[in-house]
């Protein structure tokens, strides 16, 4: 679908995710598909299914069991012209590219003076929710973005898991894409591009007045859950999604705070050194005194991730604990 069009259609995240992969391949003869089960078995979520048949195997390509061998392919195959897409499974696999992506992927540009761009897109499911134990089930995105030289991205809706790849792969620098498992059977309706996605900024997925709610992907859902109870409660919370956690976009936080004066910030990761941690500190660095209460942080509990259902629920951030969150700085 094409900016300016106005048709909606009912989809889902995987499927709308499938659509952006099957548009980047017709699109451009550089573009392919590489990654564990992604060709004859369609993707460990389904994601890539009946791509293999469409587009054959030179553009959607099984790999073996090697996470660091076929994301260093896939630098090699940025590097030479292509345009690369790899999947890896989970972000717990990712950690075994770690070398690539981090001493190759987002250094090779600025340690040559701007002479080799790595455009390329690494996708992978993160969070949990799914009884999938500790080893597939972690929220490891924030150490990505810590680093300089690549972009994380975190689609949470529909049309951002539809329309982001296409500008990832027109970013010269490596572009991680997290895909929290949780949305993958997401339905509804996909609303109408009417202008080129944005990937340098935040927005506001519900706006309010009382409490800014801050978070991303997999819990997205939850916070505007959570600002839907808040309104019961006469609590106007305004939900801001950040979309984009390298670079973050620091001006729309610091905005939010300015309308609202409180903020919790909802992470599936750990408390300690996450990505929530650090938006509560430019909070605190930058909106200081627009505070009338203390940040609020709803992170997970900080242990491998269980996989009996009751304790995986009690370990994740859940739509109660945002909201106790809320009272606590608003009462």
């Amino acid at each position: 679908m094409g900016a300016g069009e106005t048709q909606e259609a009912k989809t889902t995240y995987r499927e709308a995710m499938r659509e952006a992969l099957r548009e980047a391949l017709r699109a451009d003869d550089r573009v392919f598909l590489m990654g564990e089960d992604v060709g004859r078995y369609g993707g460990c979520f389904g994601v890539s299914l009946g791509l293999l048949e469409e587009f054959g195997p030179e553009r959607v390509r099984d790999t073996p069991l090697s996470e660091s061998a076929f994301v260093g392919a896939g630098i090699g195959a940025a590097l030479a012209g292509l345009r690369p897409i790899v999947e890896i499974m989970t972000v717990n696999f990712s950690l075994l590219a770690l070398d690539q992506i981090l001493n190759n992927a987002a250094t090779l540009l600025h340690m040559s003076c701007g002479q080799l761009p790595v455009p390329l897109v690494i996708r992978m499911t993160t969070g949990a929710g799914r009884q999938l134990a500790a080893q597939h089930s972690h929220s490891l995105e924030g150490w990505y973005a810590h680093i300089p030289g690549i972009r994380v991205l975190a689609p949470a809706t529909l049309e951002d898991a539809r329309h982001m790849l296409a500008p990832a792969l027109a970013d010269p620098d490596p572009v991680l894409i997290f895909e929290h498992g949780s949305l993958y059977n997401v339905s509804g309706e996909l609303l109408p591009l009417t202008e080129p996605v944005d990937l340098d900024h935040a927005t506001i997925r519900r706006p309010g007045t009382d409490i800014s709610l801050i978070t991303y992907g997999g819990s997205l859902p939850k916070a505007l859950a959570a600002a839907d109870e808040l309104s019961a409660e006469g609590i106007n919370a305004e939900v801001i999604d950040l979309r984009t956690l390298r670079p973050l976009d620091g001006a729309a936080i610091t905005a939010s705070v300015a309308r609202t004066h409180r903020a919790v910030v909802i992470d599936e990761a750990w408390r300690t050194g996450s990505l929530a941690a650090e938006v509560s500190a430019r909070i605190a660095e930058e909106s200081f005194y627009d505070l009338d209460a203390p940040v609020e942080r709803v992170c997970s509990a900080e242990v491998p991730m269980p996989y009996a259902r009751r304790l995986e629920e009690a370990a994740l951030p859940q739509t109660a604990d945002i909201v106790a969150a809320a009272h606590r700085t608003v009462d």
